[in-house]
């Protein structure tokens, strides 16, 4: 089947199933061999006790559990005896044949058992107990199996993954290679999501004859989607006919009819703005015009007005003892009396103090208060600092996922949260996705407070929600700027405030809480970032390296960058120990000790509280300590706080070393002390936001090792990528 000279093959039957995942395929099997019993490991699906295979893939050795074959494909096999035939049958494969029935069934038909249940089920009605739904039934879960089986042999044969075909077989069902065969390009689609260029090598091999139609729609929608991935809802349409005509091939002309044909059959939307075209995928034009529909029908039909005397805000600052300055006054008034309502600011100027008086207040007046922001740490810290419990956004809405891994929401236009007040903090981490599905989940008269600040980088996902809701003056905001004395002696909080005006931070002083180390070498970059991460900072400030330090990386790559830094960082902090489980992800180990970050979200993910309470969910940004890593049991445990969360090894490869992390990940996060490197930072990361981004995460120190010149590059470069959006027009277009 592969003609890789590398991949080895073992023929034989499976024992048994050790372990199984529905979701995905990922599968341990004990498989005998005529000469022994091995344990296999690889994506299956469908995969049943007593069937015989060839498997294809590499022998690998397990540090507990020794030789193991690493299963990269496989073909699968009718069983050609009555005794294959019961066995296999016996283990399941079927729904509703159990071992007495199979016994039945073999005992009846023998070895034309299976072209009985495949070509002649009604003969199965001749068993006791065996009526013609049931034989009718047992026919057609036969079909389904093999029609799986077809699909990963028949596609498995243009360089198909196991997980791949399954992807396609849960879209297509049994009509999978025939769909591909006639359109190989809808292997690009939502849910597969191959590559473009890999699928044009596919479709020269399996339909060279395919309608050039079908080349074109593909390509078209893979740049846009490009373009999401960069921040970008839509694309102007002039700037997106060459980048197709490149990637395809073709002259613009041709480009340009097809998106008219596109836009004619609705799988692209147009939208006019100023005589400028602008191009959308459905779903995102569906999502940004909904939000913008539904902010004008919160503003039309607003919630009844909260009282907000200045009585009120007194009795808050006795009560919190805290005395507001006058615009902090304004924005708890604002916040009070109005539908929906934008609090920004830098750090220092009050927001947190600022909102806990309008929770305060609007408890009072006995409305129910709900507190949500887009990640699981954004939610911890916002739970510390208002004493009240803060979900994120998924779990407030529900979220779970659909077969294809989509996000569905619970919460919607049917079944909206049973709250009076939605308040979201750092908003500017919201997509536009996320954003359109908490406004559709917001029931009738609810307000909803935003909270956030502007000038830290966007949403990692599509869409400028904070920034085009301010611009486009549609909505009350109120911007916090006056920097209070608790934190005017604050180095942090004084130079942030001069990177975003563009002014170079104080890095001369030596007795605050910023410092600057001057080093022009990566290479000693690389060596007091260890120093101070493992040893300096925990000897002279008490700090754990594992809870209270973060490094944080512009990027991922470069000798500065989180994935060289943790490899050293690890082999500093815990170093390989024979005595410590560990696991191997291609070449990226992680072990019994480490500090690592979950960089999705895992709704299915199985946690227990130190108080014994249960419950699933970790959620993309959380940081937890490997306590446990069972080989047997394919699990490698993770302490985040006060739960340990169970992460199938299937799902290790969302886990990464977190001894450092991007600027990125870090947003809506708060460390004790903060570590940057700052040298040779790529031009396209060399910008302002993203530096102030990362000084506003330290809580107490922060640390920049690089050269001052870098620093000042950054400050000055205020050119961030702009997002192209039309969400501001929606809410003008009155």
């Amino acid at each position: 089947m592969l003609n890789d000279e590398n991949i080895s093959e073992i023929n034989g039957t499976v024992e048994a199933i050790t372990f199984h995942n529905e979701a995905n395929g990922f599968t341990i099997l004990e498989f005998s061999t005529e000469e022994e019993l091995v344990t296999v490991v690889g994506t299956f699906l469908n995969v049943f006790v007593g069937e015989e295979m060839t498997v294809y893939g590499n022998w690998v050795y397990h540090q507990s559990f020794g030789r193991q074959f690493k299963a990269s494909s496989c073909e699968r096999r009718l069983p050609n005896s009555a005794a294959a035939f019961l066995r296999y049958l016996s283990g399941g494969a079927i729904k509703g044949i159990g071992p007495s029935t199979a016994v039945k069934i073999v005992e009846k038909f023998g070895d034309k058992t299976f072209d009985v249940l495949e070509n002649e089920p009604l003969k199965l009605t001749a068993i006791k107990g065996i009526s013609m739904a049931k034989a009718v039934q047992f026919s057609d879960e036969f079909k389904k199996q093999f029609a799986i089986r077809e699909t990963i042999l028949s596609l498995g044969a243009f360089g198909l993954t196991s997980e791949e075909c399954i992807k396609v077989y849960k879209k297509f069902g049994g009509q999978s290679f025939s769909a591909v065969s006639e359109n190989p390009y809808v292997l690009c689609r939502e849910g597969i999501n191959l590559g473009f260029v890999r699928v044009d090598e596919i479709a020269n091999k399996i339909n060279p004859s395919s309608p050039q139609s079908h080349r074109l729609n593909a390509g078209i929608i893979f740049v846009i989607r490009h373009n999401l991935g960069n921040g970008h809802t839509c694309i102007p349409r002039n700037k997106l006919t060459t980048p197709c005509a490149n990637l395809l091939a073709v002259d613009a002309e041709t480009i340009e009819i097809e998106i008219d044909n596109m836009i004619d059959a609705k799988e692209l939307v147009c939208v006019k703005v100023k005589d400028k075209e602008y191009i959308y995928l459905p779903s995102t034009y569906n999502a940004e015009m909904a939000a913008a529909q539904r902010i004008k029908i919160l503003q039309k039909f607003p919630p009844i007005c909260a009282n907000a005397p200045e009585s009120e805000i007194e009795l808050a600052e006795e009560n919190l003892g805290i005395k507001y300055e006058e615009m902090q006054k304004i924005a708890i008034s604002e916040a009070l009396q109005r539908g929906m309502f934008i609090l920004t600011g830098g750090p220092g100027t009050g927001k947190t103090t600022t909102l806990n008086a309008i929770i305060w207040i609007m408890e009072r007046q006995g409305l129910h208060v709900t507190l949500t922001a887009p990640t699981g740490r954004a939610a911890k810290r916002m739970s510390e600092v208002t004493g009240k419990e803060a979900k994120t956004v998924h779990r407030l809405l529900e979220a779970s996922f659909t077969p294809d891994e989509q996000h569905t929401f619970a919460r919607n236009e049917q079944h909206p949260l049973d709250t009076d007040v939605v308040i979201i903090d750092e908003i500017s981490m919201v997509d536009i996705y996320l954003f359109d599905s908490l406004l559709a989940a917001l029931p009738f008269g609810c307000r909803i407070i935003m909270v956030g600040d502007s000038n830290q980088l966007p949403s990692v996902g599509p869409g400028n929600v904070l920034e085009d809701l301010i611009t486009t003056e549609k909505i009350p905001v109120v911007k916090l700027n006056e920097i209070f004395r608790q934190s005017g002696n604050s180095m942090i909080v004084n130079n942030a405030h001069k990177i975003i005006n563009g002014q170079a931070p104080e890095l001369r002083r030596k007795d605050g809480d910023f410092f600057h180390l001057e080093r022009p070498n990566p290479h000693d970059v690389a060596s007091l970032v260890q120093s101070l991460y493992a040893e300096r900072l925990p000897k002279t400030y008490g700090y754990s390296p594992l809870f209270d330090i973060q490094v944080l990386c512009p990027s991922k790559k470069g000798n500065l960058g989180t994935i060289n830094l943790n490899r050293v960082l690890q082999e500093k902090l815990n170093p390989h120990d024979f005595s410590k489980q560990e696991l191997n992800l291609n070449g990226r180990i992680l072990r019994i000790g480490d500090k690592v970050i979950q960089t999705t979200n895992n709704y299915d993910i199985i946690w227990k509280k130190d108080d014994k309470t249960e419950g699933t969910g970790v959620f993309n940004g959380d940081i937890g300590i490997i306590t446990e890593i069972n080989h047997r049991e394919s699990v490698i445990s993770v302490r985040y706080d006060d739960r340990i969360a169970a992460h199938p090894f299937e799902t290790a490869a969302k886990l990464d070393l977190a001894y450092a992390i991007t600027i990125h990940k870090s947003q809506g996060s708060e460390f004790e002390a903060v570590i940057i490197p700052t040298l040779f930072v790529p031009p396209q990361l060399c910008y302002r936001n993203l530096f102030y981004t990362a000084v506003t995460r330290a809580k107490k120190l922060l640390i920049t090792i690089g050269t001052v010149q870098t620093i000042e590059e950054m400050t000055k470069n205020n050119n961030k990528a702009k997002r192209c959006s039309c969400l501001k027009y929606f809410l003008k277009d009155t």
